[in-house]
């Protein structure tokens, strides 16, 4: 865990530039973008967020390496990365555990099968990654919708790929609640079995919930309560670990992300008291 970059994180939006660089919040302790969406931003908005990213702590969470591809990996993109993380300092890289592109970009993020041939295939693009960025990255266990080809469950997946590859882990911890109702499996067990010396930083976010049993990983709405008490049990599993809001899309205005963003705060300080007391 990078504590270096502080406790508690904000999805950083173009739209949110501006107010960010005029009135920073006490309460973030670092923001995370995209690296595909400013890798090549110029102009008022590169100027922008040069300035954020020499005053402020920043992690990039990206959408397009896909890590579970048949293709090559990219060789000049993971250049322009290695060259954007420099530039701006970027303390964590983070991509999901799963694939978008075969003979052309999908938009859209698929799942890995979870067969041994794919751990192994899956961890060697990952060290492969990690040889071209000389860094460490973090992968991130991924909403999923049907598992096409199944040989093992989720979670052995996972560990299976981190431990392979020898990675970080990026817990999402709506996702695996979404996962939990949409596949029907223990989420507490699934989170107390996360490798506590890989969690590099976690996520938390909103959700659609379309039935009762049918949930969509939106980060488009507020965090539901399910998803903050298993965030609680995630730090009585795994001990505090740097926290970050997602929102995607339907972005409030600032004061409400930023009460959210105290909900974080609440729940690590909860933790912090509940750790004097039994000592």
């Amino acid at each position: 865990m990078n504590k270096a970059m502080g406790n508690v994180g904000l999805g950083l939006r173009r739209e949110m530039l501006g107010e960010v660089l005029s009135s920073p919040s006490s309460q973030v302790d670092f923001y995370e973008v995209a690296p595909e969406n400013w890798m090549n931003l110029g102009g008022k908005f590169g100027n922008q967020f040069s300035r954020l990213t020499e005053q402020h702590n920043f992690v990039c969470h990206g959408l397009s390496l896909s890590l579970g591809a048949t293709t090559p990996l990219d060789a000049e993109f993971l250049k322009a990365l290695k060259q954007f993380f420099e530039r701006h300092q970027i303390q964590c890289y983070s991509e999901h555990l799963s694939y978008c592109s075969g003979d052309g970009h999908m938009y859209d993020l698929m799942p890995i099968p979870f067969t041994e041939e794919a751990v192994k295939h899956t961890a060697s693009r990952i060290r492969e990654v990690q040889a071209h960025l000389e860094r460490k990255i973090a992968v991130e266990n991924v909403s999923y919708y049907a598992a096409p080809g199944q040989e093992m469950s989720e979670l052995e997946f996972t560990l299976a790929v981190i431990q392979e590859a020898d990675c970080d882990l990026l817990l999402d911890v709506n996702n695996i609640y979404v996962n939990s109702i949409n596949h029907g499996y223990d989420a507490e067990a699934f989170l107390a079995a996360m490798p506590t010396e890989r969690i590099a930083y976690g996520h938390i976010a909103g959700h659609y919930e379309e039935d009762k049993d049918l949930l969509i990983d939106t980060h488009g709405a507020d965090v539901c309560d399910p998803v903050w008490k298993l965030l609680t049990k995630a730090y009585e599993y795994h001990g505090i670990f740097p926290t970050l809001l997602e929102r995607d899309f339907n972005i409030p205005p600032m004061e409400i992300l930023l009460d959210e963003v105290g909900q974080i705060h609440s729940a690590q300080s909860a933790y912090r008291q509940q750790q004097r007391g039994i000592a």
